[in-house]
């Protein structure tokens, strides 16, 4: 079992019910939060995956959006590895000019994944 599991039930009972917007899609249940966690941390390091194919290995498929929701959800203290998943095509989601952005193309260029121009090289995709 990976390292990334905690106890959701602690967890969810401070963000059960919350909503970023209505009608906005995010995981629910406890589950499908672990399964999307879990798949984040089967990452190796100096590999990248896109949100839809963390969806699809987690048993979501075509569910891009949840898995960033699911990502945006993991609790501090966890230590997954965020910064391994990216947008489609191999892009770093996050605004060009924040902090985020920059944190990300570091630790993936600390890896040895090559970042150019906010992508990731192609060969660093699983």
């Amino acid at each position: 079992m990976p390292s990334s599991r905690i106890k959701l039930r602690e967890f969810l009972g401070s963000t059960a019910g919350k909503r970023s917007r209505p009608g906005a899609s995010e995981p629910r249940e406890p589950a499908a939060l672990q399964a999307y966690w879990d798949v984040v941390a089967m990452i190796p390091a100096g590999k990248v995956s896109t949100y839809g194919e963390v969806a699809r290995m987690a048993g979501f498929p075509g569910r891009a959006r949840q898995a960033g929701k699911a990502m945006r959800l993991v609790p501090p203290g966890m230590h997954l590895p965020w910064h391994r998943v990216v947008g489609a095509g191999g892009r770093i989601v996050f605004p060009k000019s924040s902090a985020s952005f920059r944190e990300q193309a570091r630790r993936l260029r600390s890896e040895g994944v090559r970042v150019t121009q906010g992508r990731v090289d192609r060969g660093a995709l699983l």
